[in-house]
């Protein structure tokens, strides 16, 4: 029964991924009516705590994009790539990096993909080099970001272990700059130079490689109100990571029950759900953004897709292991005492599957945890969720080479010998490898 049960678990899980979207917590609904309805499972429970803390970021964030705070960044950041073009391969993942790890969001990556590529045309540098790990960092940045909807799930996951988003930031934001260091350095002399590419040459002759038309800048009261709202967040994204360094911070309240009165302080997650919508608030009150637009925005719908795929996938894995805890941990906990990588590794695919980090840890951190794994591990193997590059479906990976003209980036002939590959399993591996040593020094 076992068996089957796994078998239905990831049919579902690979039918919804391949659909896309939303797929993958609808579908999911199906395979936990299964469980609970057929099979006789125990339903388990949804990830409430992350769910809260991925919306009130996400309206946090939709709020700022409706103001005008996303085009504020990505100018920002275009304008430094702009004044640097001969420094293209290294200095775009840096800045991509930094972009997402403020925003929190993957999605202003889209913005930047066709400024860097064209950055690096007119420059004379195989564009393929700062996309393909301007992607890869773009990934790494997330995971690092307080506020990015993966780490929320890790802080709301180890919160009983006694360690919490600061630990987490001291191991994950050095491991992943130097893994995207050394992932820069995998690619930073890759490939023919453009002169001499016949790819390049042959589009360049038959007029295939036109400009990018550079957007206007944003000017008058629009700026304004879009810098403000951009650093409104980032002053609230700054608040989250004081009160995390500083539990002191986070306030404490009374309760009386049954005449007995007991106190307990804010704990992290309702910390961080207070002071995003808070934010939401503030820029909408100080800064005009229109509620109805954040609605509307990319960014509130990504979060939505998000949210109902994490609500059904997650609910449907924590059903499956609650029916089967004492098999799974009796079976597999001494090879990941003995051997960490094993649970690296089961990230790392699980995340293939899924093309969702945050999911994958809303799944498999609580069986770490149930495993007994200590927290200097899970944190250590945390940078190792970043497997959504290794097959070339993901959106990122497709956006940079369809925004590469020159057609240096691209996916290869047998799928997975794809421009994205190198950087992305050298970079993942650095800072898994990093974030381990880390750990173990400062966590222990």
């Amino acid at each position: 029964m076992l068996l089957f049960e796994l078998a239905l678990l990831l049919t579902c899980i690979v039918i919804g991924a391949r659909l896309g979207g939303i797929a993958l917590g609808t579908v999911s609904g199906i395979g936990l009516v299964i469980f609970v309805f057929i099979i006789g499972m125990p339903p388990g429970s949804p990830p409430a705590t992350v769910l809260g803390m991925i919306l009130a970021v996400i309206t946090a964030l939709s709020m700022m994009e409706a103001a005008g705070g996303l085009d504020y960044m990505v100018e920002m950041a275009e304008k430094v790539l702009r004044k640097n073009p001969s420094r293209i391969t290294f200095l775009a993942p840096l800045v991509t990096y930094i972009l997402i790890f403020a925003a929190g969001t993957q999605h202003v990556i889209y913005a930047l993909l066709p400024v860097i590529a064209e950055v690096a045309r007119k420059a004379g540098v195989r564009p393929e080099r700062p996309l393909s790990i301007s992607v890869i960092a773009a990934q790494h940045g997330l995971i690092a970001s307080p506020v990015s909807a993966v780490t929320v799930a890790l802080v709301a996951v180890v919160a009983g272990l006694d360690v919490g988003l600061p630990q987490i930031m001291m191991v994950t934001i050095p491991a992943t700059l130097i893994g995207v260091f050394v992932g820069t350095l995998s690619v930073a002399w890759k490939g023919k130079s453009l002169e001499d590419d016949p790819e390049y040459q042959r589009r360049l002759t038959e007029g295939l490689v036109k400009s990018v038309e550079q957007k206007d800048p944003l000017t008058g009261a629009a700026r304004t109100k879009a810098a403000g709202s951009c650093f409104l967040f980032l002053g609230a994204v700054a608040v989250v990571v004081a009160v995390g360094l500083f539990p002191n911070l986070r306030p404490l309240y009374e309760t009386v029950s049954d005449g007995v009165t007991s106190t307990g302080r804010v704990d992290m997650g309702a910390a961080i759900m207070i002071i995003m919508l808070a934010a939401a608030g503030l820029i909408t009150l100080l800064f005009g953004a229109k509620p109805a637009a954040a609605v509307k925005g990319n960014l509130m719908r990504g979060g939505l897709v998000a949210i109902i795929s994490i609500l059904g996938v997650s609910w449907m894995g924590s059903s499956f292991f609650a029916a089967n805890e004492g098999t799974i941990v009796g079976t597999i906990s001494s090879i990941i005492g003995a051997y960490p990588w094993v649970f690296a590794f089961g990230l790392f695919v699980l995340c293939i599957l899924l093309f969702s980090q945050a999911a994958t840890i809303v799944i498999l951190a609580p069986v770490g945890v149930a495993l007994g794994l200590p927290a200097a591990m899970l944190i250590g193997v945390y940078p190792a969720v970043n497997g959504n590059f290794f097959l070339p479906t993901y959106g990122t990976v497709l956006a940079a080479v369809s925004f590469d003209q020159t057609g240096t980036t691209k996916i290869g002939k047998y799928l997975l010998n794809h421009s994205f590959m190198i950087p992305g399993l050298v970079t993942t591996a650095t800072a898994t490898a990093v974030a381990l040593l880390l750990s173990s020094v400062l966590i222990g």
